[in-house]
């Protein structure tokens, strides 16, 4: 990149080359880019025309936006007002009311068919939706509004994405997902409760960088971050294939950081990156099963906050076989003389039977030669 570039990037974002640089690579490889491809970001990043987003709550706990605030490459300050243009966002808004409903409805004029939406939480649909209003509008009616002009739609978290905890059954509300609403344009579903940060941030960043959102499974999920099944990547893997299980919580097996399969794991049929982006930006240990806590499935439809947490999971392609072998065997008090003796004694018949079969077989080889 030219160097007056990368000045005017140290300048308003406050980082290094290095470290910008840094962040572009991070991005190209979370979304799985082949090389060179950090070169376009960082060129997407560093114009100053930032992609204006808008960001709506529904039914949910705010815990993706949580998730959000503990994002350090960038840091919230710096993703919202140097890489995006936050416009709307009811927990993070300095304006309240209907200035902040003004301020959305101006962005949604100002930047028809170029604003990025997201949509954080379940939809009501039941009897027109009336249980969740904001500013006197339904959150039926509002998704619909905002959508309809919006470059791309974007659902983060498990609520968003189908429903989540608030559909859960008997689902009095009538919960939904983005996706079930929206039907003329693509929905990207960022499962999880919450989901890593890193996933929506890359999401914006590819949109960005190529004009276009990455490519999406069949249930509109990156698949460069729900791709793979969690179990893959788990650093209890090595147990599992070895058979090494924690049976019950505090057990030894379980303070050794066996694997936690029997305690009911999601892991090996649940679809996302967590053991391998982690969470919070502070290392090992960061996620559930780091902690020591089964995978629930939250990112995956009919297994979180629908099947018990402790039911064992239905792996998709990685089986447990039904027998393993012994990994040490017990210390015992060693061999006893009669043992010794009556090994001994084994060792003996068979080697004089051996000598004896030698012996045999060499008479045999000689009267088949015509030798007396």
């Amino acid at each position: 990149m030219k160097d007056d570039i990368l000045n005017a990037i140290e300048t308003r974002l406050g980082l290094s080359r290095r470290s910008f640089m840094q962040f572009c690579a991070a991005m190209a490889g979370t979304m799985g880019l082949p090389s060179g491809a950090e070169a376009e970001i960082a060129k997407a990043i560093a114009s100053p025309k930032r992609p204006p987003v808008i960001w709506l709550h529904f039914q949910e706990c705010t815990g993706c936006t949580e998730s959000l605030l503990r994002a350090d490459h960038p840091t919230l300050d710096k993703l919202i007002l140097e890489i995006i243009s936050l416009d709307y966002h009811e927990s993070l808004f300095a304006a309240a009311g209907h200035q902040a409903e003004a301020a959305r409805k101006a962005s949604m004029a100002a930047n028809k068919g170029k604003y990025i939406l997201v949509v954080e939480g379940a939809i009501p649909v039941k009897d027109g939706g009336i249980y969740c209003k904001i500013g006197g509008q339904t959150a039926l009616d509002m998704v619909k509004e905002c959508a309809a002009d919006a470059a791309a739609v974007v659902a983060i978290g498990s609520c968003a994405s189908w429903g989540g905890m608030p559909s859960t059954s008997p689902n009095p509300t009538g919960s939904t997902g983005v996706n079930e609403i929206i039907k003329d344009k693509p929905v990207v579903t960022i499962p999880g409760c919450p989901p890593n940060p890193y996933n929506l941030l890359s999401t914006v960043v590819h949109f960005l960088t190529f004009g276009k959102l990455p490519d999406l499974d069949e249930k509109g999920r990156p698949k460069f971050a729900y791709g793979r099944i969690v179990h893959e990547n788990c650093e209890r893997r090595a147990h599992f294939d070895a058979g090494r299980f924690a049976q019950e919580f505090g057990d030894e097996g379980h303070r050794k950081g066996f694997c936690l399969y029997k305690l009911g794991c999601k892991g090996p049929e649940t679809y996302a990156n967590c053991p391998s982006i982690l969470f919070g930006d502070v290392g090992s240990g960061s996620w559930p099963v780091g902690t020591g806590h089964p995978c629930i499935g939250c990112t995956e439809q009919g297994i979180g906050f629908q099947k018990p947490i402790h039911a064992l999971a239905e792996p998709k392609y990685v089986v447990p076989p039904v027998s393993y072998p012994r990994i040490t065997e017990d210390q015992g008090q060693g061999m006893t003389t009669g043992s010794a003796a009556l090994i001994a004694g084994v060792a003996g018949l068979a080697a004089g039977a051996g000598l004896a079969l030698g012996r045999n077989l060499g008479k045999s080889d000689d009267q088949s030669s015509g030798k007396e």
